[in-house]
């Protein structure tokens, strides 16, 4: 077992490999893949189906003279065992260890950082008009899965790139799935390509016919107006949209065809313009339970091999989320739904169920996601857009100038708020506090607990205007304390009455707060505890009240510091001219790398006995 794998420690020794060994060696791997990330946790199922692609990149191109850009980054792990960190692999995504995305830090071979979606394309551009400026001579090759070409970014980078005719291959990964399974225009384009795969064996054997003779093979190469027109006469429609940005279009091809693929990343490597290469794969091949479902083994915790991934007893806030959706939307008819290609990690798959015809998944497309929710609450609906934290950055303008400029009624469901854990920097969801609270008319809560957050969604029905509501990822939990009943509008809750020091927390961090009050007891210190639950309005009256009381405060947030609902608090005071010492914890200016969300908390001085030993010092 293993008799390749234990033998490849750098691109170079897969240039040593014949089509079999190669093949043999990707049987290596996929075990390898599913016995390490079944130990650490991972993403799985689109690393089992790129294997035969990366191989063969490998063994055509040099890396890292030719540059390699992998397209959200999650399905880099083969990348990154050819390139000498499979000993490292027992160490993926847990703290000091391999990143589970590309790291220009990690390796030489890692080009670009990449963890959101539809930058490649963007990315390998950039590289290659440098490329030429410098008069350098190397390869550019991006790859992009079929769910990230929907993303704008992609689609405006091919229309630049076609532009500009630069020379360089975009390898168009398709497993018709990105998370969940794609939807959308280009998804149903990409399916006919495939129905009618002879149709582009057809353009080959037109190539092959005028290679025959000495004169055909000028024409071929000499007349390309005369060559376009014939293939035209036997190519359907429906494969030339990459041709008509100047783009030449090679596919469908068998993703897990070693020889083909070799083949016509060869064929690719000396076209002169750009090339783009449709490669057809299976996400979670060779593994049954991530062929069957790929989607619930994209990303996975820990599991048993044999047994596969076993179902949870505990709800996820995010299926919470959904769930409590669903009812909202029994009760009122205007209530619609909106997800950006995570209809399952948002918990939006039981509206879909429930609501077919109020529900809507744009693809991977945010900004889209925002004016299109715009549009719908113009009309009268009331929009509910769900999306990850780190996602919601990339329509942030559309929020300001689409939605929050003209208060329209559009509420966002905004998940993994805070710090989400061993997918690292690119998905921490840190920065929404900071970029919302400068943003006119929107209201911003975060509910402590569960329950809470129920109550949160039945208020955003009833306000006129932007709402966004912060959650953690995780699964659900209450804490029992303060009060239950209806939410009013920009009202905090006092959870434990002390005398020494005024705490203030938001969100999830309501919880963490009340964990160091029982250190802090113990050291005979008694703070006030309060449930900030509102960024923005605040609660002034209570705030005032409380700050004519104590004179030493604390805020507590899981967002950067710079900006978020600590500089709110501290513009308060100001303003007021309240003379009180105030320490504002919360995650420091930098970014946060990967780990378990307990360790992170650590490593910035946010665990609960640092932050009672910042409070006994204040």
């Amino acid at each position: 077992m293993c008799n390749y794998l234990n033998k490849v420690n750098s691109p170079e020794d897969i240039k040593k490999l014949n089509t079999k060994e190669m093949e043999e060696l990707a049987e290596e791997i996929r075990q390898f893949l599913i016995e390490s990330i079944s130990k650490t946790g991972g993403h799985l199922a689109s690393n089992l189906g790129v294997v035969e692609l990366t191989l063969a990149l490998h063994k055509v191109f040099d890396s890292p003279k030719d540059k390699l850009i992998w397209d959200v980054g999650h399905q880099s792990y083969v990348h990154k065992i050819i390139t000498g960190r499979k000993d490292d692999f027992k160490t993926l995504r847990q703290l000091d260890g391999l990143s589970g995305f590309p790291k220009e830090n990690e390796s030489e071979h890692d080009i670009f950082d990449t963890g959101h979606s539809s930058t490649s394309i963007s990315v390998g551009l950039g590289i290659a008009c440098a490329r030429d400026i410098k008069r350098e001579d190397f390869n550019v090759v991006s790859v992009i899965g079929d769910g990230s070409i929907t993303g704008g970014m992609a689609l405006e980078a091919i229309n630049h790139l076609g532009y500009l005719n630069k020379k360089m291959i975009i390898i168009l990964n398709d497993n018709e799935m990105s998370i969940d399974k794609n939807v959308g225009g280009m998804s149903r384009y990409l399916s006919s390509i495939i129905r009618n795969a002879k149709a582009n064996q057809v353009k080959d054997q037109i190539e092959k016919i005028f290679s025959m003779t000495k004169t055909g093979n000028y024409i071929y190469k000499k007349a390309d107006k005369f060559k376009d027109g014939i293939i035209s006469k036997f190519t359907p429609q429906d494969c030339e949209l990459f041709e008509s940005f100047g783009i030449k279009y090679y596919g469908p091809i068998d993703g897990h065809n070693m020889k083909e693929l070799v083949d016509i990343l060869n064929k690719a490597k000396n076209k002169k313009g750009p090339v783009l290469l449709h490669v057809i794969t299976k996400k979670g091949k060779g593994y049954k339970f991530a062929e069957q479902k790929p989607d619930k083994y994209h990303g996975v915790s820990k599991f048993n091999i044999e047994e596969g991934l076993k179902s949870s007893s505990s709800e996820s806030i995010s299926s919470h989320v959904g769930k409590k959706l669903v009812k909202m939307a029994d009760e009122d008819e205007s209530i619609v739904a909106i997800t950006a290609a995570m209809p399952s990690g948002t918990g939006l798959n039981h509206f879909s169920v429930s609501y077919p015809y109020r529900y809507y998944d744009v693809g991977i497309a945010e900004q889209h996601a925002t004016t299109f929710a715009a549009g719908l609450a113009k009309e009268g609906m009331k929009p509910y857009f769900a999306v990850y934290s780190s996602f919601l950055q990339r329509g942030y303008d559309q929020i300001i100038h689409d939605i929050s400029i003209t208060k329209k009624n559009v509420t966002f469901l905004i998940d993994r708020a805070g710090l989400v854990g061993n997918d690292g920097e690119t998905h921490h969801g840190v920065f929404d506090l900071s970029y919302l609270n400068i943003v006119p008319n929107i209201t911003v809560m975060a509910p402590k607990d569960s329950k809470e957050l129920d109550l949160m969604m039945d208020l955003s029905a009833q306000i006129n205007g932007p709402v966004a509501i912060r959650y953690p990822r995780g699964n659900t939990y209450n804490i029992n304390k303060g009060s239950y009943d209806e939410i009013k509008l920009g009202t905090y809750e006092v959870l434990e009455q002390g005398s020494d020091v005024l705490v203030l927390a938001i969100g999830n961090m309501v919880k963490k707060a009340l964990d160091v009050r029982d250190i802090l007891l113990k050291e005979n210190i008694n703070p006030t505890i309060v449930n900030a639950r509102f960024l923005k309005p605040m609660d002034e009256e209570l705030l005032s009240e409380l700050l004519k009381t104590h004179s030493k405060v604390v805020t507590i947030e899981d967002n950067i510091v710079s900006g978020g609902f600590g500089s709110r608090i501290n513009k308060f005071i100001i303003d007021n001219n309240y003379n009180v010492k105030i320490e504002n914890i919360g995650i420091p200016d930098k970014f946060v790398e990967h780990g378990s969300v307990d360790e992170l908390f650590a490593t910035i001085g946010m665990s609960d006995e640092q932050i009672a030993d910042r409070i006994k010092k204040l």
